[in-house]
C-alpha cells in the first residue's frame, strides 16, 4: 500500500479567474506542490535529489474538474504513487473541500524519472520505491493518449516567445504554465470566429474546462518561439472537445499536445446549459471531422 500525503491550503485571491473560480492552471500548481511536499515526507527532498543528481519531469497530466473552488476555500489535496515503471511513476490526487468533504478534482501526473546533467531517463533506485510504497505496489494499465482526428481548414494558430515567468526551477516552461498558453490560444479562436468573451457573457454563457489530458513531449526554454495550435472535435449542445498542439516554431518539433473537454455554464448559476446554434455554426470550418 503506498504512502498517502494530505496537505491543507487556503485559496488566495490572485489564484482566481475572471469568473471568481480558481484557475483551472493553478490546480496542476497545487499538485505539483504536493507532489513535492509529501516526496520530502518519505526523506526525498530537492536537496536530495540535487545531491542524487536526478529530477523528476511530468511527462502526462489528466485533471478532471467538479466542482469549482473560489476564494477563501479551503481545499485538502491527498496523493499517492499509483505505480513504478523503470524510469516513471503515476501518481494520483484527490481534492476535497474541507467544510463540506466535496470532492472538487481528480488528477493524475505521470512522472519521468531523469539524470539531471544530461536530462536521459534512469531507473527508479529500489529504495526509493521502497521509500513511497512499503508493502509494495502493482503497476495498473494505463491508456495511450487519445488520437486527434486531423484537423480542419479553420485550424487557428498563435505564437508565443517564452519569457522568463515561464520557467522554472528545471529550467523550462513548468507543466501549468502550458494551460495557460492553450486558454489563451482558446480565447483567442474563440474571438477569431467571432464569440469574444465579452459575446458570450452578453448571451448569460460561459466555457469553462472539466477535464484536461496533456502530454509534454519535449521541454521548451527561455527565449523559444512556440506556435499553439487548437482547433475543436465533437461540438455538442453543451460541450465540446478542444484539441491543443505546440510545436518550436523554428523546426516543427512537437513540445506538447492536449485534449480539453470544455462545457458551457449559465454564468449565474453555474450549471449546464445549451447554447443556440448560431454559436456553433459560427465554428464549422473550426470543427474536425468525428
Amino acid at each position: 500500500m503506498p504512502a498517502q500525503f494530505k496537505t491543507t491550503l487556503r485559496v488566495r485571491h490572485y489564484e482566481c479567474d475572471a469568473y471568481g473560480h480558481v484557475n483551472h492552471a493553478n490546480y496542476l500548481r497545487y499538485m505539483e506542490q504536493a507532489a513535492f511536499d509529501a516526496s520530502a515526507a518519505v526523506g526525498y527532498d530537492e536537496a536530495r535529489y540535487r545531491q542524487m543528481g536526478t529530477l523528476w519531469l511530468i511527462r502526462e497530466t489528466d485533471i478532471e474538474y467538479l466542482r469549482s473552488l473560489v476564494y477563501g476555500d479551503a481545499v485538502e489535496i491527498t496523493t499517492w504513487v499509483g505505480d513504478f515503471r523503470r524510469v516513471r511513476s503515476r501518481r494520483f490526487y484527490e481534492f476535497r473541500h474541507v467544510d463540506s468533504g466535496e470532492l472538487i478534482a481528480k488528477a493524475a501526473t505521470d512522472w519521468v524519472y531523469l539524470d539531471r546533467t544530461n536530462g536521459r531517463p534512469v531507473s527508479v533506485p529500489d529504495e526509493m520505491i521502497a521509500a513511497f510504497a512499503p508493502d509494495g505496489i502493482e503497476a495498473e494499465p494505463r491508456d495511450k493518449f487519445p488520437a486527434a482526428p486531423p484537423p480542419p481548414p479553420g485550424l487557428y494558430t498563435m505564437n508565443r516567445m517564452v519569457e522568463w515567468r515561464d520557467i522554472d526551477g528545471a529550467g523550462h516552461v513548468n507543466n501549468a504554465t502550458y494551460l495557460n498558453y492553450m486558454e489563451e490560444c482558446g480565447i483567442r479562436a474563440a474571438r477569431h470566429f467571432g464569440w469574444d468573451v465579452e459575446k458570450m457573457r452578453a448571451q448569460g454563457f460561459g466555457v469553462v474546462a472539466r477535464r484536461h489530458r496533456i502530454e509534454y513531449r519535449q521541454q521548451a526554454v527561455l527565449g523559444e518561439d512556440l506556435s499553439i495550435s487548437t482547433f475543436l472535435s465533437d461540438v455538442r449542445r453543451m460541450s465540446a472537445t478542444r484539441h491543443y498542439i505546440i510545436t518550436r516554431a523554428t523546426d516543427g518539433a512537437v513540445i506538447a499536445q492536449a485534449q480539453t473537454l470544455w462545457v458551457f455554464v449559465n454564468v449565474q448559476t453555474g450549471s449546464l446549459m445549451r447554447v443556440n446554434p448560431e454559436f456553433i455554426t459560427a465554428f464549422q470550418t473550426h470543427i474536425a471531422e468525428s
